[in-house]
């Protein structure tokens, strides 16, 4: 408890510290554009490597094996889409949201209320399971059965998250990735060493004593066990790979980090740290998950949480000398405290992304038109910031039950449904227009949400939301597979058979402004 009370103290002080130096919207929204690569590459890496990955992939892989590693693989492989085909034109032809891209050879009003609602969406799908994972967090630290405990740790981080966007905006929110970053990679770095020097640095044999541990036998490390038994989970497969691949590129709270530096030069420096940060951090994700198979067990995970989100604690425990041991509660206080700072950090994050979108998208150009001055506009984001926030406390209350991987592959399928689509027409397709920009969003918006309303993720099986009742007819998990191709379609054919006419001369200008930062804020 002490260290996560000293980790809280220290954020909450830089986030004031931020906050004084926040002067206008610029400051606001975009940390004043004055971070390093270094900086920024850090910080990217302290927003995308979420609980989702350190406690939901360390969880899916000590229970599936392969499958589960399959993941970090889908993440990391996102980022060269993230790189070549988005970060520097975004960084030059936008100001501060995603919607700046979309809306500059557009009309407006209807294609920045298309692009803010799937902001707020996605969010808050991402939001989810960053809240799930610190109930369960939580609850394992101080021991504590029954969902009351878990509730009231959902509503301690919604309001912290509040406090972090609404005094700090995107310089405390930065600073606070950073420092999470670091803390992140040398947790699990330092995990990493203690499962290996129990194997004698021999990765073999950690393989073999996770195979053994499991109960599979080598079934455990080949593919299979979650994907593969049948003709329907192979194309789930399929639907949470092509999800993960396109979805980062399409993420709001990653795009918006590419307005955070000075130039598109710095942009794409700051991906490739990042792209180097998260492929290591991702790397050790296999050590603390066959690591937890070996050393803890799957039958012990399962029994902690069912969806083993607590892999990475449970596994720090037994390293730091077992339950009831010093070295265990010491260990799993700091690998807790990581998990927590995560989790603040990517939550920020994501509530500043949403409520910008909301002040700078809905509130200043679709219904003031335009006639907001900055410090309503900056006034707008914060009240934003406290109702997201107070949607994804209530939403999280009810959804503890799913794993926080899961639920972050479905944010994604949501991002590379309805923002990829038009993001990638609205920069390289000269005949886009504003139905077919209007059409994409919302179609890949409602078909991926509809799809997973309909999946077995939220009713039909003992590990849905709503595990007595059954009202799913779409087989697959994750939408992606039919909702990113209905994206790319309407998108098309919304613009051929829409009667309005482009303005070729604003697309070149967006063309040059994107490729070569003239004219750039």
């Amino acid at each position: 408890m002490a260290l996560f009370g000293a980790f809280v103290l220290a954020t909450l002080g830089i986030t004031v510290w931020a906050g004084r130096q926040t002067k206008d919207a610029a400051d606001f929204y975009a940390g004043g554009r004055g971070f390093s690569g270094l900086q920024n590459g850090l910080a990217i890496s302290g927003d995308y490597m979420s609980a989702a990955s350190f406690l939901g992939i360390a969880g899916a892989i000590a229970l599936f094996g392969y499958d589960g590693f399959l993941y970090s693989i889908g993440f990391l492989v996102a980022w060269l889409v993230a790189l070549l085909l988005i970060a520097e034109p975004l960084r030059n032809s936008g100001r501060y949201t995603m919607a700046d891209v979309l809306a500059f050879r557009m009309r407006q009003r209807p294609v920045r209320t298309a692009a803010g609602i799937s902001t707020i969406v996605v969010s808050v799908f991402y939001l989810l399971a960053q809240m799930i994972g610190a109930g369960s967090l939580v609850a394992l630290l101080l021991g504590i059965e029954g969902d009351a405990a878990k509730r009231w740790t959902i509503v301690g981080v919604g309001a912290l998250m509040v406090l972090y966007v609404v005094i700090g905006g995107m310089k405390g929110t930065t600073w606070v990735q950073i420092v999470k970053a670091v803390l992140l990679i040398a947790g699990a770095a330092l995990m990493t060493v203690l499962v290996l020097a129990k194997y004698d640095f021999d990765p073999s044999s950690l393989l073999g004593a996770a195979a053994h541990a499991s109960g599979k036998g080598n079934a455990f490390l080949a593919p299979g066990l979650k994907y593969g038994a049948t003709g329907t989970s192979k194309l789930d497969f399929i639907s949470l790979g092509l999800a993960l691949v396109l979805g980062t590129a399409g993420l709001p709270h990653i795009l918006v980090r590419f307005y955070t530096v000075p130039t598109a030069r710095v942009a794409r420096k700051s991906v490739f740290w990042a792209i180097g940060i998260i492929g290591v951090f991702y790397l050790m994700t296999l050590a603390l998950g066959f690591g937890a198979a070996a050393l803890v067990g799957p039958k012990t995970i399962k029994a902690s949480n069912a969806a083993g989100n607590t892999a990475a604690p449970l596994l720090a425990q037994q390293l730091g000398g077992g339950a009831g041991s010093m070295g265990g509660a010491v260990l799993l206080g700091v690998i807790s405290a990581v998990a927590f700072a995560t989790i603040l950090a990517v939550v920020a994050g994501l509530t500043l992304a949403s409520s910008a979108s909301f002040a700078h998208d809905l509130y200043a150009s679709v219904i003031r038109r335009g006639r907001a001055s900055e410090r309503e506009e900056i006034g707008s984001a914060k009240l934003a910031a406290v109702a997201i926030g107070a949607v994804a406390i209530v939403l999280s209350i009810f959804a503890d039950r799913l794993n926080t991987a899961a639920v972050v592959a479905l944010a994604f399928a949501v991002a590379a449904s309805a923002n990829l689509p038009t993001l990638l027409y609205s920069l390289f397709w000269k005949r886009f227009t504003t139905a077919g920009a209007v059409s994409s969003v919302y179609a890949g918006l409602i078909s991926s949400v509809t799809l997973v309303i309909f999946s077995p993720v939220v009713s039909g099986t003992s590990a849905s939301l709503f595990p007595h009742a059954d009202f799913h007819w779409f087989p697959l998990e994750n939408p992606g597979l039919v909702s990113i191709p209905v994206g790319f379609l309407f998108g098309w054919a919304g613009s051929l058979l829409s009667k309005q006419s482009t303005d070729p001369a604003k697309y070149a200008e967006l063309e040059v402004r994107s490729l070569t930062g003239l004219g750039a804020h």
